[in-house]
């Protein structure tokens, strides 16, 4: 009976094994090294079910596969397939929602494009375009009279809501939970938001005392603060999970983000400590 031999890289243990050396040896180690062409061939075919199910090309999944693979979050992971996979599955996911919507494949990965459907012609339907669509219709204004604005509930709120989103993404919840009360902390402390986030980034004795590595400590900040770039701050990434949660965006939304899930799973701090060489 004719047997298939499996490569050593086909398990999590050997992919492992296969990574750290390539990173050892270099950038250069990918364009030259035989079992790198070998491990994207099998990448292609591990994964051409995957690309299917997404309308893409199996090659489609070696870019995605190759980009995960190259990080030290992958190299450091309990299951480096698992994390290669889920990376695979995001990408393929957003270039669907990208091709449908005729849009870049950053912008299919951002939360605010996540309710928007595919492309079509006004034609494409018998009924008018105005008898259908929700941008045609007008609602009654809402009685707001009796609404109670209950400020310090929605901030528990909010912050119980991003425990739970890092946590839903394989963070460690006990980290996960001293780390971001520890945050909101330093953001009542300092009044607002870029104050809190350079004050922790700058905080040695707080990430060593939530043993924290720093790409995780600054990936974490970034996520929930939003990012420092003053070009940034009218975006989401500007405002961060727990000031949007605070203002009533819905969780889900926010988790349906895949760029923003594939951050927070790539810093996660037991893999990236793992991946760590020094």
């Amino acid at each position: 009976m004719l047997q298939t031999t499996q490569p050593a890289f086909a398990t999590s243990e050997g992919l492992r094994v296969l990574l750290v050396r390539l990173h050892d040896a270099g950038p250069g180690a990918w364009r030259t090294d035989p079992e790198a062409a070998a491990l994207m061939q099998y990448t292609i075919r591990k994964y051409a079910g995957l690309a299917r199910k997404h309308r893409q090309e199996p090659e489609d999944a070696a870019p995605a596969a190759f980009d995960a693979m190259r990080t030290s979050s992958v190299r450091g992971a309990d299951d480096p397939w698992a994390v290669v996979t889920r990376a695979v599955d995001i990408t393929l996911k957003a270039d669907e929602q990208a091709a449908g919507m005729l849009c870049s494949t950053h912008q299919a990965r951002r939360a605010e494009y996540s309710g928007f459907h595919e492309a079509e012609r006004f034609s494409d339907r018998e009924t008018s375009i105005t008898e259908y669509h929700p941008a045609f219709r007008v609602e009654a204004p809402e009685d707001t009279d009796d609404e109670s604005d209950d400020r310090s509930e929605q901030a528990r709120r909010a912050l119980e809501e991003t425990i739970a989103l890092f946590v839903a993404l394989d963070w460690p919840e006990d980290v996960t939970r001293a780390s971001i009360e520890y945050i909101s902390g330093r953001l009542i402390e300092t009044g607002s938001r870029r104050a809190a986030y350079e004050s922790l980034r700058r905080d040695k004795h707080a990430r060593a005392l939530l043993d924290m590595p720093r790409v995780s400590w600054t990936t974490l900040l970034r996520v929930v603060l939003g990012s420092p770039d003053p070009t940034l701050v009218a975006t989401n990434t500007g405002r961060g999970v727990l000031l949007r949660l605070t203002r009533g965006y819905p969780v889900a939304e926010i988790a349906a983000d895949d760029d923003l899930a594939l951050t927070i799973i790539l810093a996660n701090p037991i893999t990236v400590r793992g991946g760590e060489l020094t």
